[in-house]
């Protein structure tokens, strides 16, 4: 690639995994609507990296309390908070593991088509403005209960879709459960982390077994641009989600499924 797809296909990474509106998806655009040639295993294991380095760096002090309170409760036993919250977050994480695992092949050979992605970016964006609209967004994230935490975990799943978006998915079901906006986006984001780190661990074990060459230059750029503006989206998101709400990223979805459509007509 060069170095123009490179920066573009980075940003695209890190602005768009933690906002309701599937990376995937606008990242299978470039390749499939201007030509542009394939990002490639080795990039975009690099730049799901960068996002994963964002997420973490951001939520590093609750992180960090939620592996303490954890580490504590299996010593003391005594749960508290944190720990349940931690918990409920591992069993959240749960679902898309057996389902990726099985699905993975499915999705890569079969659904990365403009016309999915275009169905699928209606669909989910609909919903999303249905669950902002009759939510009842009193709860917040530590109130976050294993049952909860397993319906988030499933729908999920469907991320595995292009055009879904994980992130816009895990916020719909949690707005569902009666999550605030910014409670649904923090659950959403912690989520992320373990569903990343696992993509990543795959696409590396798949590209150390492959005898592809690796530029690693262009990786630490496309690592580096992904970790930044990720982080920056996440910061701005759950400074003004509360306020802005979700209907500017539904009626984006809306106008750029719609546009999708057209180009197929």
């Amino acid at each position: 690639m060069d170095i123009l797809h490179t920066i573009t296909l980075a940003l695209i990474q890190g602005l768009t995994e933690f906002l309701p509106i599937s990376s995937s998806a606008h990242l299978i655009l470039p390749f499939q609507i201007l030509g542009w040639p394939d990002q490639g295993l080795a990039f975009d294991t690099a730049v799901h990296l960068g996002s994963l380095i964002a997420v973490v760096w951001y939520f590093r002090v609750e992180l960090f309390n939620l592996i303490s309170a954890t580490l504590a409760y299996l010593v003391s036993g005594k749960p508290t908070q944190d720990s349940r919250l931690a918990i409920n977050l591992f069993i959240g994480s749960l679902p898309i593991i057996p389902v990726g695992l099985l699905l993975k092949d499915v999705v890569e050979i079969n659904l990365r088509s403009i016309a999915v992605i275009a169905i699928t970016t209606i669909a989910f964006g609909l919903l999303l403005l249905l669950a902002d609209m009759k939510g009842r967004q009193t709860r917040a994230d530590t109130e976050l209960t294993w049952r909860q935490a397993l319906i988030i975990g499933f729908a999920q799943c469907f991320a595995l879709v292009p055009g879904t978006s994980r992130s816009g998915v895990t916020m719909t079901a949690a707005l569902f459960c009666g999550f605030t906006r910014e409670s649904a986006s923090r659950i959403s984001f912690l989520l992320s982390i373990p569903a990343i780190a696992g993509a990543a661990t795959l696409k590396t074990i798949d590209l150390v077994s492959s005898d592809l060459s690796v530029d690693w230059l262009t990786l630490a750029l496309g690592c580096s641009l992904s970790a930044i503006s990720a982080y920056v989206c996440i910061r701005l998101f759950l400074n003004v989600i509360n306020q802005l709400g979700f209907l500017p990223f539904v009626i984006y979805r809306l106008v750029l499924g719609t546009a999708l459509i057209a180009l197929l007509l």
